[in-house]
């Protein structure tokens, strides 16, 4: 394999790349590159890269300014076997970052340097969430003690109402979410397990016959696959197979939120659901907080500004985000303090529900019939909405479409013609209740810790 930054007297070095080539006979390729036949005859500059182009040439690429394999036996324009690698470090643009990089940053970090949670150097992947309960807390004592101290993640991502379910938890790390829902779901439900660091998936992977038997299972129920969550069909996972898409502060990991978004929302059978946990911004982060490596493996570096999150959720199809709860983030190295200055960070849960738009109607009212496991007098649903056993609620056209096309239909009574009660905050006019979709204001709101910010300043938080 052969990689130059650019070569010729002409261009000297391409903006934003380097150029690999591999010899049609005699040379290694290189791992998880595709190395395609390409036609040279334009670039572009395109999203901060230079990019190959087949149409209007809006500057010419000669043979020379490449490093090339000519397979073509024509002078002039040829055809060239070449890859495009990682952006150029001495001359990528600045604000630009290749996920290629981050996904290597990231392994080397989860995979080498951290070897327990105790190692990391902020709270953002150990953050709790909210009180857990006994079925969870009795399911996580089960787990062994190798893959929960290898574990690095926001508390704990458990939905309800998970028996019999098939459930994907993206970037599962050493499996220990897995190991819970395995029991969780029971032996008719079956969980999947992704995450792109070999080290984690190796661990997770030589614990599976010490849980199935500690489970009493005749047959696994749990898999773990190595992949990316960008791109779940690359590892098999076909449209509409789970019931549930969980993760656990890893989406922040991915520079291509939307694209993890879509796959998810892809692989989700209709009405079903992603809950999720992952580090949030008040705002858009600096090119030295997305730039540092230590805060990539800190979750912070690739914090989704909390308000892009209902924007992207709506470009995919999901309904629109339910805020479930928020919890500060502190950061207790001075050196990334600096680093972060105003900004502030909190770890939140949030449901996305796949609804199906024959389900979208008005507001209504439900009863909550009880009976989910754990929850049986009280389903907490999120932030906004709270169904004790045997209570009319109103709810809104977006709750009652969501309960009315979920697994959660058959535990409630639900009618048409109730009071549109629950308006986003600041998103859209109110009507009898503000809804709460900012992180930072829930956080104010119930009298929690301030969250982390820099030296600075203290942290304000912001409508919808």
């Amino acid at each position: 394999m052969g990689m130059a930054a650019g070569a010729g007297s002409r261009q000297g070095c391409m903006l934003g790349f380097e150029a690999c080539w591999e010899l049609t006979s005699g040379g290694n390729k290189e791992p998880g590159r595709s190395v395609a036949k390409l036609q040279l005859e334009a670039v572009s500059r395109t999203s901060g890269c230079w990019a190959l182009s087949q149409g209007e040439p809006w500057e010419t690429l000669w043979k020379e300014d490449l490093p090339y394999r000519d397979i073509s036996g024509r002078d002039g324009f040829g055809v060239f076997q070449l890859g495009l690698a990682a952006p150029c470090r001495d001359c990528a643009p600045e604000d630009q970052i290749s996920q290629d990089q981050i996904h290597h940053e990231v392994q080397d970090y989860y995979g080498r340097e951290l070897q327990k949670s105790e190692d990391l150097k902020t709270n953002a992947c150990i953050t709790p969430t909210r009180p857990v309960p006994k079925v969870v807390r009795d399911a996580l004592q089960r787990v062994h003690e190798e893959v929960v101290a290898r574990y690095y993640g926001c508390g704990l991502v458990i939905p309800e109402c998970l028996a019999s379910c098939r459930v994907l938890d993206l970037g599962s790390g050493s499996g220990r979410d897995c190991y819970m829902l395995s029991q969780l779901v029971g032996e008719q439900g079956h969980v999947t397990g992704i995450d792109m660091t070999e080290a984690q998936v190796e661990v997770a992977k030589k614990h599976i016959a010490y849980h199935m038997e500690k489970f009493g299972y005749q047959k696994p129920n749990v898999e773990f696959l190595q992949g990316y969550m960008e791109n779940l069909g690359d590892a098999g996972l076909t449209d509409e197979s789970y019931d549930i898409v969980i993760s656990n502060c890893v989406i922040n990991l991915a520079a291509d939120k939307r694209a993890v978004l879509r796959e998810a929302y892809r692989v989700l059978k209709p009405g079903g659901e992603m809950y999720f946990s992952d580090v949030y911004a008040n705002q858009h982060l600096s090119e030295a907080v997305r730039k540092h490596r230590v805060l990539w493996g800190e979750c912070l570096a690739g914090a989704l500004f909390w308000r892009d999150l209902y924007s992207i959720a709506k470009e995919v199809g999901f309904s629109p985000p339910c805020l479930v709860t928020a919890s500060p983030i502190t950061v207790s190295n001075k050196e990334l303090e600096r680093i972060i200055g105003d900004c502030c960070f909190v770890s939140a849960t949030y449901r996305l529900f796949k609804v199906p738009g024959s389900n979208w109607a008005g507001p209504g009212q439900v009863i909550y019939n009880g009976g989910i496991v754990g929850h049986e007098r009280e389903l907490v649903f999120d932030a906004n909405f709270t169904f004790k056993e045997g209570e009319v609620v109103d709810v809104d056209a977006e709750m009652a479409a969501i309960l009315q096309s979920s697994r959660f239909a058959d535990k409630f009574l639900i009618q048409g013609g109730g009071t549109d009660v629950a308006a986003p905050q600041g998103c859209c006019p109110g009507k009898m209740k503000e809804k709460i979709c900012d992180p930072f204001l829930l956080l104010q709101q119930r009298a929690a810790p301030a969250p982390a910010c820099g030296a600075a300043r203290t942290c304000e938080p912001q409508g919808c």
